[in-house]
């Protein structure tokens, strides 16, 4: 990857996120998150109220940091990253991670990307970015 042939604008490659109860299961065991809307559906759905067990806000945040590094692969380092859970998304939905090119630094080295994950209605549920550090 040369900094000189990126350019803002340029997509970053998609990947859609199909979680399933054993997936979200997991993924709170592993971070130690109790709350019950991720893997109880009666009580997700009797008292808070969802439609659906809750996919995690922050399993959507890895899932944008995932698309900077997969597409920086081993050309850089990731620098920066923030996001923000927007809309709630629940099981059975498909999500689709992407991102852009909105800035680029050839002097640093550094290029900002905006991402975003996405519900099948096109709307933003986790917006974020991140700046790499290209090296070589």
């Amino acid at each position: 990857m040369r900094i000189s042939e990126l350019h803002v604008g340029d997509a970053l490659p998609e990947r859609a996120h199909t979680p399933s109860n054993v997936s979200l299961f997991l993924y709170n065991a592993a971070v130690w998150n109790p709350h019950r809307i991720h893997y109880d559906e009666t009580y997700a759905r009797t008292a808070e109220h969802h439609p659906g067990l809750v996919i995690d806000g922050p399993l959507q945040g890895d899932w944008l940091a995932q698309c900077a590094a997969n597409w920086l692969a081993d050309h850089g380092s990731l620098e920066r990253f923030q996001y923000s859970n927007r809309q709630a998304a629940y099981l059975g939905e498909t999500l689709t991670s992407g991102g852009k090119i909105v800035a680029i630094d050839p002097v640093e080295r550094l290029v900002t990307l905006e991402l975003w994950v996405t519900n099948a209605a096109g709307e933003v549920t986790s917006p974020g970015v991140a700046t790499v550090r290209l090296t070589g």
